[in-house]
């Protein structure tokens, strides 16, 4: 509790990570590496090429390189995070690189990677939406320019693995576009409360059921309906279901 912020918009400012990184070691989102290595190790291969976007101070790449995963570069728009990284994993971890990055605009060239691994990092640009079946515009936009540039830097048959508390029906509406040039599919983990792993593969075509729900979409922004249709009330609250 020591770490909460007074208010959930405070998740997507960069002061408060910097301040939340000088004393806390290390959190993990949504379990530790371990919670989900067996999902993980059918999508990435030891050799491949893996970028982990808002790497934090979790120990998730660390443990992927103690489990044979070393050609990894881990990206965070916190200086302090980076710098504490760098310092905490270098000496262990040789080969592991540590980037102060912003997810809007990496620097690396198109299809330098084989899998883009995030967790957590979309939830927090997602903190302030009060609706979960309508993203505001603005918040979409964001969204939509992290994953144009997930996408860019993908390798042909290279994969986007996210991790995240968001059911399906909630996330599709963000992941399911022909732009993206990926197919989606969908797995969940753990005990009692679900987390879900999404795993979108470059140069895929979408489902039939994902190429319709876009269509959906795209027809509900160009004529929306007169009448306003409830939706039955979620639990689900952006970051207000993880146990902080």
């Amino acid at each position: 509790m020591e770490y909460l912020p007074d208010r959930n918009s405070r998740y997507k400012d960069v002061d408060y990570w910097d301040e939340r990184y000088k004393t806390e070691k290390s959190f993990e989102w949504f379990g530790d590496f371990s919670k989900f290595q067996h999902l993980l190790q059918r999508y990435v291969m030891k050799d491949d090429a893996i970028l982990v976007l808002g790497c934090g101070n979790s120990s998730m790449s660390s443990d992927m390189y103690d489990a044979g995963y070393h050609s990894i570069t881990n990206i965070d728009y916190s200086f302090v995070c980076i710098h504490t990284m760098s310092a905490r994993h270098d000496a262990t971890c040789p080969g592991m690189t540590w980037h102060q990055m912003d997810a809007r605009q990496l620097s690396f060239t198109d299809a330098s990677y084989d899998v883009v691994l995030e967790r957590g990092t979309l939830d927090a640009m997602l903190v302030e939406e009060k609706d979960p079946w309508k993203v505001s515009s603005e918040t979409a936009c964001l969204i939509d320019q992290v994953l144009r540039e997930i996408s860019r830097v993908l390798k042909p048959g290279g994969r986007f693995l996210s991790v995240t508390f968001a059911q399906p029906h909630f996330r599709k509406r963000l992941y399911a576009r022909h732009d993206y040039c990926w197919s989606v599919r969908t797995h969940s983990y753990g005990d009692g409360f679900q987390y879900f792993l999404y795993v979108l593969t470059k140069g895929e075509e979408l489902s039939p059921e994902d190429a319709g729900l876009e269509r959906r979409l795209l027809e509900e922004t160009q004529d929306p309906p007169n009448e306003v249709r409830t939706q039955e009330a979620d639990t689900e609250a952006f970051l207000d279901c993880i146990d902080l």
